[in-house]
């Protein structure tokens, strides 16, 4: 809602209000700082990082503002997740064990793990939640991960929707998916190839993105196809999908972006809040959390980072969807250059600019560069830098100064909504205050009354103290009097009326707010196979325990424990060069028989791709 729209709210009996499934919103948070603007811009749950052991490590974020991050949330009954996703070595575990009692201490309502070792261990009782860095594919691998005792699974980005429509069949264990940000091109916790390379592991939250970088495409014959981001996707835009997810059964809608900033986080919170809230009306769905937004500004996914938008599989393999241009953000395409000036360039647009916009385009190598404009005179814009335009070249806006201030100025804000009810008492006055929850606090003043000799002026003096809200995180949508006779009340002590009451709720709402206690209590529950290579991921004794626990008997250990990458799959990846390519066949043929293609680096190193076209999906060797 904007700022002075009238609110409406619906009345739902507790015995409705019981029966209907809670949709979540699951928000990033980089800092404490993004992670509030995501609550305030209507997100049901963040997920942060701590210092260590999160699969980002540059957004790890201090215990104590994780604990403020809690407390702002916990108010409008929001979530805040934790995520220790990484794989751990043996000597890891007691510092990892140390953090998740920490984060249990300051009030976290679920962590998100991807190392099976930490099942082993005394962990406190907190909501698990596997992470898409587990590699939840198979309706067989939920079904374990249910049975182990995981509260909620976050699925593999790569599944259709009949996929899985079969997983909610076979499972009734929470189901995430991601909705919005940046792919992996490999398979989530499948992927060595920054580990082979320069040892930094994705598993260990320290991801290098070779998938971002340039690379010679040579085809079976020893054919240079290009030089370009071969292994670059666009970004995830699930928006126009999530009627269906949720007929599928998703009930947790998650956005990517713990690197983000906080004009990102405001802008597609705000988007999908908005999106999510028009679907669920009028259903038997509801929001997973309290309270309304409040802001002042229109979100548009375009006008933050992105690389181009895809629905992935979701909709099976029906698109193409790399973005071997560039890995940047490019924004919106302004228009053709006209004339050019050594200091000025001209465009063929109808768009305004300002002073302060960010311009780019590709060059005649295909490279993309850009700059910031310095001065605007009609079509003509002065760059802070010179530019290497051409006459007809299409220019972008990737930077829009007006937008991002409007944002990062609008005086956003998360309120619950509250009913009050007021009345006079034998002694005084009385208040009630009731939330869109349910909660309910009342206090009641005794003072000598007299009637009011202005009874419009005394109503409205009592109306006007009574439903100013101030900083607290309410917003009074309805106001009954209950008034035999009309007192004066001097506003002092309907002020400390509307104080007490209000302090009253807020001890109500904190001692109601759902808490969910999990603990795991170890099974033999068996594993769906027998035998596990280095991309199960095992690093540490206790992992491999839990699969020998569960049938496992053989385990390979993981690449980070320094296996020997040469001629080892690095990659496995839903996307194909070929069908890219257009030289997909759609079935098993004679193609599939063709020599294989390869990728050549910019440092030299080689990557063969295997095509394997009865499983659909390509596969990269590390040479």
């Amino acid at each position: 809602m904007t700022i002075g729209e009238p609110i409406v709210i619906m009345k739902l009996d507790s015995a409705e209000e019981k029966h209907m499934t809670q949709i979540e919103l699951l928000a990033p948070a980089k800092n404490l700082e993004c992670g509030i603007a995501a609550i305030n811009c209507g997100a049901d749950a963040v997920y942060v990082g701590p210092e260590r052991f999160g699969a980002r490590d540059q957004a790890g974020n201090d215990i104590r503002d994780i604990g403020r991050l809690v407390d702002y949330a916990h108010q409008y009954w929001a979530k805040v997740y934790a995520t220790v996703n990484t794989i751990l070595r043996d000597d890891e575990i007691p510092a990892a064990l140390k953090l998740i009692h920490q984060l249990h201490g300051i009030g976290i309502d679920g962590l998100i793990i991807q190392d099976v070792g930490l099942l082993e261990c005394e962990l406190p009782p907190l909501p698990l939640i596997a992470s898409t860095q587990m590699h939840n594919e198979t309706p067989e691998k939920i079904e374990f991960l249910e049975k182990i005792g995981f509260k909620r699974v976050i699925l593999a980005r790569e599944l259709d929707l009949e996929e899985i429509k079969a997983i909610r069949i076979r499972s009734s264990v929470e189901l995430e998916t991601f909705v919005h940000g940046a792919l992996c091109v490999c398979y989530s916790g499948q992927c060595a190839m920054s580990y082979s390379i320069g040892g930094r592991s994705g598993n260990r939250g320290q991801c290098a993105q070779p998938c971002r970088r340039v690379y010679s495409l040579v085809d079976g014959k020893g054919r240079l196809i290009g030089k370009r981001h071969w292994l670059s996707l666009k970004d995830l835009n699930l928006s126009d999908r999530l009627r269906d997810l949720i007929d599928a059964g998703i009930t947790c809608f998650k956005i990517e972006g713990r690197l983000k900033d906080r004009a990102y986080v405001m802008n597609i919170t705000r988007f999908y809040r908005e999106t999510i809230d028009r679907i669920l009306e009028g259903t038997v769905h509801r929001r997973a959390a309290s309270g309304i937004s409040v802001n002042s500004f229109s979100p548009n996914p375009d006008k933050t980072f992105n690389r181009g938008y895809t629905t992935y599989f979701l909709q099976g393999r029906s698109q193409k969807i790399g973005r071997t241009e560039t890995p940047k953000y490019v924004g919106e395409l302004l228009g053709n250059v006209d004339s050019v000036s050594p200091d000025r360039f001209t465009l063929n647009t109808e768009i305004q600019l300002v002073p302060g916009d960010g311009v780019c385009f590709f060059d005649r190598t295909g490279t993309l560069l850009g700059s910031v404009i310095n001065r605007v005179e009609g079509k003509t814009l002065y760059p802070d830098q010179r530019m290497d335009l051409r006459s007809g070249t299409p220019v972008y806006r990737n930077h829009d100064l007006r937008f991002i201030r409007e944002l990062l100025n609008s005086q956003i804000q998360r309120k619950v909504r509250i009913e009050l009810k007021f009345s006079s008492t034998a002694d005084g006055i009385w208040l009630l205050a009731m939330d869109e929850d349910g909660n309910k606090a009342s206090h009641d003043i005794a003072f000598e009354k007299q009637s009011a000799d202005k009874k419009d002026q005394a109503i409205q003096s009592i109306q006007k103290q009574l439903t100013r809200m101030g900083d607290t995180p309410f917003i009074c949508i309805q106001l009954d009097m209950d008034l035999m006779d009309v007192p004066f009340v001097p506003v002092s002590i309907l002020n400390g009326l509307r104080r007490q009451t209000l302090e009253k709720l807020v001890e109500v709402r904190s001692k109601n707010r759902p808490v969910e206690k999990r603990r795991i209590i170890p099974n033999s529950i068996p594993y769906p196979e027998k035998k596990i290579s280095f991309l199960g991921n095992v690093l540490n004794r206790q992992a491999a325990s839990f699969y020998r626990r569960h049938g496992v008997t053989k385990i390979e250990p993981a690449a980070e424990s320094g296996l020997d990458m040469r001629n080892k799959k690095v990659m496995t990846t839903k996307y194909c060069l070929r069908f890219e390519r257009g030289l997909c066949s759609g079935k098993p043929g004679p193609l599939n028989s063709s020599p294989d293609w390869m990728l050549l680096d910019e440092e030299g190193r080689k990557f063969q791709l295997h095509f394997d076209c009865v499983k659909c999906r390509m596969e990269i060797f590390y040479e």
